[in-house]
Formats: structure tokens, C-alpha cells, sequence
């Protein structure tokens, strides 16, 4: 019996160490793919607002105050952040967390909002000579939201996405439309129109400015529209460790949204973001990212009035994004 125990323990252990060998070469096969994919592509930072015109893996989550011009504070966490992934090559898979609104409010109840999920495709791009990038996406949303957190129906978003490099500056935009799969005379199929300019200064400091849209195209806010400015300043990156394979670092940014529009259309708030999260895969940076946020490397509230009243917004974020060599 102590032979065929022995054996037993032999061919279990040989059993784990396959299994283990196998995990080790998906996720090198992951990572080398997903390195292949990044390489391809300007090494752009994901603004705060505007998508990244290229591909991302990373987690991301966000924590958004809103001041109401009652004095409301209303609080989302999580901000419809999650898990962005690059499982083949040029394409993105993303799956976000439904956010957890807190009204502050005894005639709103707090609750969780939609989930959604989002695949990307990138369809042109030049990491080095000539440094641009062309996407397109389509989103989707599942009207889960508890309490009227969430929307009423289901939605269907495709959007495009582009970009261009100019040395130390580069330019991204991204316009998109939301298509609701019910209550469209209700909800209406709003345009959503980001732009944001990004300039590298010295090492670490990203300045950068966002312009965010919304036209609304039927509805109950049919003909009316949105448009706020976004200064900020993104602090890329710091490695956390001095081990050239570890390519795990950091990244800071701040921000606040101001309206732009000097005829307003409906009632914004006063709003604070923190965002933070988890960025991989190995691609060749050359410290040439931003985003409001920190950034680590490797891998609606009340209604709205048709009032006049100033808007600030601001952002501070958190997640990650992968690096080669030391910057």
C-alpha cells in the first residue's frame, strides 16, 4: 500500500504542477498578446472624461460627488467603472460595476444603477511615425438600477474614436449616440461629443483640457444641450518598484468641469470625482500618458431643471497602465 500511495501523491503532484504550468502560459499568452496590441498604438493617456481613442486594459472605479443648486449632495460610487480587458488582438471587451448611488435625500432612495458592458475595435493606428489612432465601439446597458436609480429601458451605444499626435501633444475625440430599446419618446437617443488635448511638460506633468457634449435628440429634453469645459492636471507616472519586470506604477490627476454655454439649457450640478484603478498590459511607454486619476501599470442623481446656474466639476483619479522600462 505505501508504493501505490506513494504513486498516488506522485502523479497528484504532477497533476498541480501542470495546472499550474498551464495558468503561467495563459497569462504570459495574454499579456504578450496584449503587449503586442498596446505596442501598435500612441502611448496616450485615458483622459477623465473623454475615452481613450485606443485600447486599454485596466480596472477602474470612480467616486463622483454632485452638489445640486439645493445644496444636495448626492454621491455614485463606482461611476459605471470596472474591468477593461484585451483578450484578442485590437480588440477591447469591457465589463463595468454597477454604481452605488447615495442621495442624501429622504424623497430619493439609494440604490444601484444599470450595468453595462462595452467591445472595441480598433481599426487603425501608428504607435511611433505618425502617431494616431481610429476606433469604434458598441456599448450596451441593462436596465438592472434599483429604486429608479437606473434608466427604464435597455440601451445600444456605438460610438467612434479618434486621435493624433503631435510630439509632446496630442488631441482625442470620441462622438457616440445612445439608442434605448424602449420609452424612446421618453428617453430620447442623446449625441454624446468629447474632445480633451493633452501636452506633456517635463517628466511627470500632463495639462490637459476637455470639452464634453450632449445634444439631446427627442425626449422630454428634445433640442436642448449640455457643453462643459474640463481643465486639469495629471501627475505620470510613478513605478512602484525599481524591478525592470515589474511594471507596476502610478499615476495622480485633478481636475473641474465649468459650463461653457452661456445659454443654458438644463440644470447642471457641482460635482467631485474620484476615480482609481488597475491598468495592464506590456507596452513600450515612453511616460507619454494622463488622465485625471492615478494610474497603476501592468495587466443620475435629481432631476435636472431648465434653470440657469453654474456648474464646477471637480476630478481627482486613480488607476494603472503598463510601462517597459523605467521613465
Amino acid at each position: 500500500m505505501k508504493p501505490l500511495r506513494a504513486l498516488r501523491i506522485i502523479l497528484g503532484l504532477l497533476v498541480l504542477a501542470s495546472f499550474a504550468h498551464a495558468q503561467d502560459g495563459f497569462f504570459s499568452s495574454w499579456e504578450d498578446r496584449a503587449g503586442s496590441t498596446l505596442a501598435a498604438q500612441p502611448a496616450w493617456p485615458t483622459p477623465v472624461v473623454t475615452a481613450n481613442a485606443g485600447l486599454v486594459q485596466l480596472f477602474r472605479t470612480d467616486f463622483v460627488r454632485q452638489i445640486t443648486p439645493t445644496e444636495i449632495t448626492t454621491w455614485n460610487y463606482g461611476n459605471s467603472k470596472g474591468l477593461d480587458l484585451i483578450p484578442w488582438y485590437r480588440t477591447e471587451f469591457d465589463i463595468t460595476v454597477p454604481p452605488y448611488i447615495q442621495h442624501n435625500s429622504p424623497k430619493v432612495e439609494d440604490g444601484f444603477g444599470d450595468v453595462s458592458m462595452l467591445l472595441k475595435y480598433r481599426i487603425l493606428s501608428d504607435g511611433e511615425a505618425h502617431a494616431y489612432s481610429m476606433s469604434f465601439s458598441a456599448g450596451g446597458t441593462i436596465p438592472t438600477g434599483s429604486h429608479s436609480n437606473g434608466s427604464t429601458a435597455g440601451s445600444i451605444s456605438p460610438t467612434f474614436y479618434g486621435g493624433k499626435g503631435f510630439r509632446k501633444l496630442d488631441v482625442q475625440s470620441s462622438v457616440g449616440e445612445t439608442l434605448p430599446t424602449g420609452h424612446t419618446a421618453k428617453l430620447g437617443r442623446p449625441v454624446v461629443w468629447n474632445a480633451v488635448a493633452q501636452y506633456r511638460v517635463g517628466k511627470i506633468f500632463w495639462p490637459e483640457i476637455e470639452n464634453n457634449a450632449t445634444y439631446y435628440r427627442g425626449g422630454s429634453h428634445d433640442g436642448k444641450s449640455q457643453d462643459f469645459v474640463t481643465p486639469g492636471l495629471i501627475l505620470s507616472k510613478f513605478k512602484l518598484e525599481h524591478n525592470p519586470s515589474n511594471r507596476l506604477s502610478l499615476t495622480f490627476g485633478a481636475g473641474e468641469t465649468n459650463r461653457h454655454d452661456p445659454v443654458s439649457h438644463l440644470q447642471p450640478w457641482a460635482d467631485f470625482h474620484l476615480a482609481a484603478g488597475v491598468l495592464s498590459g506590456l507596452r513600450n511607454y515612453d511616460c507619454r500618458e494622463t488622465n485625471l486619476a492615478w494610474c497603476l501599470e501592468t495587466l443620475e442623481g435629481e432631476e435636472r431643471r431648465n434653470e440657469t446656474y453654474n456648474w464646477k466639476e471637480t476630478r481627482i483619479g486613480l488607476w494603472n497602465r503598463p510601462r517597459s522600462h523605467d521613465c
